[in-house]
C-alpha cells in the first residue's frame, strides 16, 4: 500500500501555483520577517543566508521510529523546507518509550501518517510528505526523487546498505546513525569524498532485536541533524571518515577514524 500526504506552508496559494522548476526559488523568497522570529536564535549561528539554505533543502528521512522521530522533530523545528518521511509500519504500544512522533491515540495507525500530523504541529511553515511504503531496491529511486540528502533512521543493516547504495548512485550525502541500548554511533558519508558505509562495515552484525531507550535515540538523532545543518550551511567540521561513538552508561563520546576501502564492492568506482 502506498499513501502520500502533502502539506504546504500557510502561503500555499503561492507555492501550489508555482511551476516545479520555480518551487525552490519561491520557498527561498518567502523567509519574511514573520519567519525570522521562529529561527532567530539559530540565525545567530549561520545568518539569514544559512536559514534560506535550510529552507531550500529537501530531506529524505528513512524510518519514523526512534531515530526517525528525533531526526524529524529537529529537522522540522530547524526549518528544513521539504521533509519526506517514509515508513511501512504501524504504531504499537512498545514503540512509545522512544518513538516520540507518536502517542497512544496513534496506536494501530501508519507511522508515516502519525509523523505527518506531529510535524504539522511543530512547524506549519515547512512542506511534509508522508509515504506509507517499505523502502526497497525497487522503489528507492522514486522515493528519493528531488531529495538532497538521506537521513538514516533505520534499524537494520540490510536497509542501511540499501540507503548507502542509493546515496552513492545519486551522489548525495548519507547521515548515518544507529543505537543499541545506551550506546549509539553516527557518521557522515559524502560520495566521492569519504569512505562509504560498506567500507566502514563490510559485514552486517548478526540480526537481533536491540534494546532501546528514547534518550539514546535523541542523542544520535540530534547528532545526525546537526551534521545535516552543518553540511547545508557550510559551518564546522563534518564527521567525514570519523565514527562518533556514544556510551550513555559511561557518559562519554569517543571517535574512531576510518578510511575508504580501495576494494569496496560499493564505492571503489565512485570518483
Amino acid at each position: 500500500m502506498r499513501q502520500r500526504e502533502d502539506r504546504t506552508c500557510s502561503r500555499s496559494c503561492v507555492l501550489c501555483t508555482a511551476d516545479e522548476e520555480d518551487h525552490s526559488l519561491v520557498r527561498e523568497a518567502m523567509l519574511g520577517d514573520e519567519k525570522k522570529g521562529r529561527y532567530a536564535r539559530q540565525i545567530l549561528l549561520f545568518g539569514e543566508g544559512g536559514q534560506k539554505k535550510l529552507k531550500s533543502a529537501r530531506v529524505f528521512i528513512a524510518g519514523a521510529g526512534g531515530l526517525g522521530s528525533a531526526i524529524a522533530f529537529y529537522m522540522a523545528a530547524a526549518g528544513f523546507g521539504g521533509v519526506r518521511i517514509v515508513d511501512c509500519d504501524v504504531v504499537e504500544l512498545s514503540n512509545l518509550n522512544r518513538q516520540i512522533l507518536h502517542s497512544e491515540a496513534d496506536l494501530g495507525r501508519a507511522k508515516a501518517l502519525s509523523a505527518f500530523d506531529a510535524l504539522a504541529g511543530i512547524n506549519p511553515e515547512i512542506e511534509v510528505e508522508a509515504v506509507v511504503e517499505r523502502i526497497s531496491e525497487e522503489n528507492i529511486d522514486e522515493l528519493l526523487q528531488g531529495c538532497d540528502m538521506i537521513m538514516d533512521g533505520m534499524d537494520s543493516f540490510p536497509s542501511r546498505y540499501l540507503l548507502n547504495r542509493a546515496a552513492l548512485k545519486r551522489a548525495i550525502p548519507l547521515f548515518h546513525g544507529a543505537i543499541s541500548g545506551y550506546q549509539g554511533q553516527a557518521t557522515t558519508i559524502i560520495p566521492g569524498r569519504t569512505a562509504c558505509l560498506s567500507c566502514l562495515f563490510p559485514h552486517p552484525p548478526p540480526p537481533a532485536t536491540a534494546p532501546a531507550i528514547g534518550s539514546t535515540c535523541g542523542v544520535i538523532g540530534s547528532i545526525e541533524v546537526t551534521e545535516a545543518i552543518k553540511y547545508i550551511t557550510g559551518k564546522g567540521r563534518l564527521l567525514e571518515n570519523r565514527l562518533l561513538l556514544w556510551d550513555g552508561l559511561e557518559g562519554c563520546l569517543e571517535e574512531v577514524a576510518y578510511e575508504p576501502n580501495p576494494s569496496c564492492r560499493e564505492c571503489s568506482q565512485v570518483k
